[in-house]
Formats: C-alpha cells, structure tokens, sequence
C-alpha cells in the first residue's frame, strides 16, 4: 500500500463537526480528559462577581456538561462574559462555538474573529485554530502560507496539533514546499506528547517508506499506539492488516477485534469492514476469495462480491482544529 499525496479533506480531529449537529466527544474537540467541577455554588458567586478565569469555568461546565446539564447558549454566554476581560481560552472557545454554531449562530467570521484574538494573545490553541481557518478559507481568504506561519507560532509553545499539522502540510506540500523528511521531523516532536493522529500519520509515513525508512512492523507499531488512544482510522488500519496479514501475524478474530473497535468509535470503514469480516466468517469464505481491497480515490475493482471488499479510512488524515481548552 502507497500514502496518497493528494488532497486531503480538512476535518476535524477524528470526527467533522462544521455543522451544527456535533458527533465527537469532549476529550476530541478539548485538550484533555475532563475535569470535575469545582464548589458550583462557589464557583458561579466568583463569575458572577466578574472574576474572569471562573467565568471561564462556568462556560466550560455548560459547554461539556460537567456538573451541569449542557447548555451551549449558557456557554457561549459564559465565555463572552470572560473574553471581554482578555481571558484567551474563552475567547478559543468561544471561536469554537461560533464555528459549529452551538449556542450562538454558526458563523466563520465570528469564529475567526474571537480565534484571532487568542492568537494575538499567544493562545497556543488559538493560534492552532487561527492557522486551520486561514489553511480551510473559513471566515477569511485561503492562504496555505499564513496557515504555516501560525501553525509555526503555535509549535514553537509545544503543542503537538500545530506539530502535526505543521508535519501534513510538509506531507503535502502546502504552504511549503513537499519535504517528507521535514514532515516526518514534526511527525516525531508530535509523539512526543503521545498525540495519536501524529503516531497515526508517523505510521502512514512508515508505511509508504516516505521521509522514513519503508517498514511495516514500525508503522503497526504506531498505527497501535494511536489505536490504544482511540483513533478509529488507526483501529481500522489495524484491522485490515491483521485481515491481510500486513506487518502482523493474519488474525481474523484480531481483525473484527480491532474492526469493532473502530465502528464504536465511528468509523464508517471499520462499520463497513466490520460487516464484511463477519459475513465472510459466517459463509466461510476463503482468503482468496476476499482479499480484494478499495482505497481512497480509487474505483471499486471488478468483482462479483463487491460487498466483501474491506476498505482503508477514506481520506483519514487532516489539519487538526482542537475546539477548546480546558
């Protein structure tokens, strides 16, 4: 299997949250597991004395519904409340819900704007969310370039979404000119921080033997740390290689183990592929007879079982915009 080069859709991490309707889990669009809720009551008197950083929290306890039931127009008040005193993790999140329209109508101006704003204030997040309008053309002009100078700006703090956004634009050569080996470079400053869609696109770089060594048990190996994390791309790409024997022993049990695993975390191809390696057992199909595969921009090949072709995630690496901080 060949990483394919070409244009990848820009989503966001695991999961596309563009409309208002939003699938992902508090841990996919915030950085970092959740936290419990502080004295309630305390905390609302602070906010509601003025203190900035507990309005912050308030916002973000009616945004992931923790400790409270959720309330996006609550939130995007909260969060209002503490941008207008300068706190930039407000003004992030609330660029956030302008992006998805949660709370407050769907705008990519507003989005932009209240994104700039953190960025101006050296938001690492912000700036991350900053470089992904510019590099999608939401709220403002295209410009790969002005994309790579924020993803830049926000790398230079150490956060591994920039990181490996900074590597895909490398991968792809936008805003920059195609370098693999600059890609694999912040591939690997990104794993650092044990960032699963960096240990994915480091896999996939292993895996093609582009800006790397081509080796396949190094790229299970990494397909493997992002799949313990939960990234249904890297679970799928673990199943199929099992299916096929690609860097692993062939396991079929392991296939429809890491298969299902990606369909409960929303994976079309591991739902579809799930299917497949469950009908094949079920007819006992042999492995001749159900090797065939489909890959991103590629036509499904002749076949008269075209129900038993496993597919790979369908465009599965983008820029990465992390909504929230928290």
């Amino acid at each position: 299997m060949k990483i394919a080069n070409s244009t990848r859709i820009l989503i966001l991490l695991f999961a596309a949250t563009f409309t208002t309707i939003c699938t992902c889990t508090a841990e996919e669009l915030f950085d970092g597991p959740a936290k419990g809720p502080e004295n309630w009551s305390r905390l609302l008197q602070r906010a509601e004395r003025g203190d900035p950083q507990a309005q912050f929290r308030v916002a973000l306890a009616y945004e992931v519904g923790s400790g409270v039931a959720r309330d996006y127009i609550e939130a995007a008040s909260w969060y209002k409340k503490a941008a207008d005193h300068g706190n930039a993790a407000a003004e992030n999140n609330l660029g956030g819900l302008y992006s998805r329209g949660l709370g407050v109508p769907q705008s990519d101006t507003e989005a932009f704007r209240w994104y700039m704003r953190a960025a101006a204030a050296g938001h690492p997040t912000g700036e991350n969310n900053l470089a992904f309008m510019f590099a999608e053309g939401r709220g403002v002009p295209k410009s790969d370039e002005t994309a790579v100078f924020w993803y830049r700006k926000a790398a230079t703090h150490g956060y591994p979404g920039a990181e490996a956004n900074l590597g895909l634009m490398y991968s792809t050569g936008r805003g920059v000119p195609l370098d693999p080996n600059e890609a694999v470079k912040w591939y690997r400053k990104a794993v650092k921080s044990n960032f699963p869609p960096a240990e994915f696109e480091l896999g996939r770089m292993y895996l093609g033997g582009s800006g790397c060594p081509h080796d396949v048990s190094e790229a299970m190996k990494w397909f493997r740390k992002a799949a313990d994390q939960g990234l249904a791309s890297a679970q799928t790409e673990l199943g199929f290689a099992y299916s096929h024997g690609l860097g692993v022993p062939q396991d079929y049990s392991q296939a429809e183990h890491w298969y299902r695993l990606a369909a409960t975390n929303g994976s079309p191809e591991g739902q579809h592929n799930l299917q497949v390696i469950l009908a094949l057992h079920r007819n006992g199909q042999t492995e001749a007879e159900s090797t065939l595969e489909a890959k991103s921009g590629s036509t499904t090949p002749a076949s008269t079982v075209p129900d038993t072709i496993e597919l790979l995630p369908i465009n599965p690496s983008s820029l990465l915009r992390r909504e929230g901080e928290r």
